[in-house]
């Protein structure tokens, strides 16, 4: 879905450069303009930003478990 009409950045966008490390509202501002018009989209794009982050930040502190080792 497009958050932010006046620079026609998606939620993907936003998704895409939280996961590839991009570490601030601002920074994000910054490298793809979300927000910098009229700001009108500055609450979805920023819930859709922490979302991600934290989407981001439990996908690499999941625990794996592999189970008991097999000894004969």
């Amino acid at each position: 879905m497009i958050v932010c009409v006046c620079n026609r950045i998606s939620d993907r966008d936003i998704v895409r450069h939280a996961q590839q490390g991009c570490s601030s509202f601002d920074d994000l501002q910054f490298e793809l303009g979300v927000s910098t018009c009229c700001g009108n989209c500055e609450q979805c794009a920023r819930a859709v930003f922490q979302g991600a982050k934290r989407a981001a930040t439990d996908s690499t502190h999941a625990v794996v478990s592999l189970g008991s080792p097999a000894f004969a």
